[in-house]
């Protein structure tokens, strides 16, 4: 079943489509830094491309994007992945990978492509539906790890294996030309937006990191042991990338008991 967005879960712990933020109160047709309360943290696109980490960052930026509680019009710059799908996107059968999407038109770096939509589930009903799973089935399940300054970690399970949009045919790649970002329009349980870590042609297929590591940062030595124990339960990867890593990414957390 086709959906743009996000929706509750069968175990209806989360909504996603509530609505928890207050939005701003700026009377602007589009908001700016600093006296926008949506953008305490800075801006979060230009010209819409979402800005990118500064160097000296080692950790990404939350993004809040203005929302439907909000004074500003809806033109406002601060307005992106909300708006959802802008290019025309296909779907194709690839030689190994099942199906894919490529893109029609040309996308500039640092645009939003697509959402990642689905069921939003709890971590209960998310790990219930990974261990039903046959070595057959097609696992579409995410989890989004956040690390907070606080040391907590907040998790978002996804799954559009019955309930979703575009985003579930995208095929991983070791050398990626999109990366996932959360972005909170309405409240905290993010968008997962897709942005294009490159400039990317017409025709090209899409691709992002499954494992969420953004930019491909080096593996460490406890990961790697860890993927070696696990590679009798994981699949081949077919992405072709010179640093391919033969294999998908594979998390063992909602395989284990609590």
């Amino acid at each position: 079943q086709y959906s743009p967005d996000n929706v509750a879960g069968a175990d209806g712990d989360i909504d996603p489509t509530e609505i928890t933020f207050p939005g701003c109160s700026c009377l602007t047709s589009s908001c700016v830094v600093h006296t926008c309360s949506c953008l305490c943290r800075g801006e979060n696109y230009n010209s819409l491309c979402l800005q990118p980490t500064e160097k000296e960052e080692e950790y990404a930026r939350p993004v809040f994007e203005c929302n439907s509680m909000c004074q500003c019009g809806e033109s406002c710059q601060n307005r992106v992945v909300q708006r959802g799908l802008q290019f025309r996107l296909e779907v194709f059968k690839t030689e190994k990978k099942g199906w894919g999407v490529r893109t029609l038109e040309f996308i500039a770096k640092g645009r939003f492509v697509c959402e990642y939509a689905g069921e939003v589930l709890g971590f209960n009903e998310a790990r219930r539906r990974i261990q039903a799973q046959t070595s057959k089935d097609l696992n579409y399940i995410i989890v989004v790890r956040e690390h907070l300054h606080s040391g907590r970690i907040m998790e978002t399970f996804v799954d559009p294996t019955y309930i979703g949009n575009v985003g579930r045919f995208l095929n991983h790649s070791c050398e990626p030309n999109l990366f996932m970002m959360p972005v909170r329009v309405d409240s905290m349980v993010p968008k997962l937006a897709l942005f294009a870590a490159t400039d990317i042609s017409a025709g090209e297929e899409l691709s992002y990191d499954y494992s969420g590591r953004f930019h491909n940062l080096p593996i460490t030595n406890r990961e790697q042991k860890s993927l070696e124990e696990d590679n009798r339960l994981r699949k081949p990867c077919y992405c072709g990338s010179r640093t391919c890593a033969s294999f998908l990414p594979w998390d063992s957390s909602l395989f284990s008991t609590p």
